[in-house]
């Protein structure tokens, strides 16, 4: 990641959470499309396709960025202190920026307008601590790969998310990039705009939470006598 400046890093974060939000907005939009209602198929169709191109995303830019795509795990490694902090505005930012490319680019592909504000509401303390428990496992699998198995971290990702689809209430969005583009977008995945912030916070809450464990559980135990 060194060999390659900061403009290099956050163009690959901006573009690699572009590609992954135009995939989890596009496979929604598809999947609704093709499921002629059946949410489970759609959901189905949805989930696949985002734990395949994360899988893709990682590989291609992890060796240039970290592929973080994801505020929470941008916080979450800076906390850990494997990130510099002071790049975590830029990288933030960057995410940001993608994420409303993506959806952009999903609804100029199925011919809709460039946004529209959601009205899927996705609220509730069953849904917060959801996000809690999904991000909390998303940052816990990369923290424990990169230390055990670092060339796994790509497919352990996909796995993970491909996982929490279907075992969180919320479809584990883990993502605070991704929560803010999907508000604009009145599709399958969409999230109303109101209901955005309480993710967020949710999302860093176990984010941090598991960057705080996991520096305890992965300490050696010749440090901690």
């Amino acid at each position: 990641m060194k060999e390659f400046d900061l403009n290099r890093r956050i163009f690959a974060e901006a573009l690699g959470t572009g590609i992954l939000v135009a995939t989890v907005v596009g496979s929604g939009i598809m999947g609704a499309m093709l499921a002629d209602g059946n949410d489970a198929i759609a959901l189905l169709g949805n989930t696949a396709a985002t734990g395949a191109i994360l899988v893709v995303l990682i590989l291609m830019f992890g060796p240039i960025s970290g592929a973080h795509f994801n505020p929470a795990v941008t916080v979450a490694l800076a906390v850990r202190g494997i990130f510099p902090k002071g790049e975590t505005g830029p990288y933030i930012f960057a995410q940001i920026v993608g994420g409303l490319l993506g959806t952009l680019l999903a609804h100029f592909m199925f011919e809709l307008e460039p946004f529209t504000l959601s009205t899927n509401s996705r609220t509730g303390i069953s849904q917060w601590g959801a996000e809690v428990v999904a991000a909390f496992g998303l940052v816990a699998t990369i923290l424990g790969c990169i230390r055990f198995r670092p060339e796994a971290v790509p497919y352990a990702v996909g796995l993970f998310i491909t996982a929490g689809y279907w075992f969180t209430s919320s479809t584990s969005f883990a993502n605070p990039a991704v929560a803010i583009a999907r508000a604009l977008t009145d599709t399958f995945s969409g999230i109303r705009p109101i209901d955005v912030p309480a993710f967020i916070i949710a999302e860093l809450i176990g984010a941090v939470l598991a960057a705080l464990v996991f520096a305890w559980l992965l300490k050696p135990a010749e440090e901690t006598e």
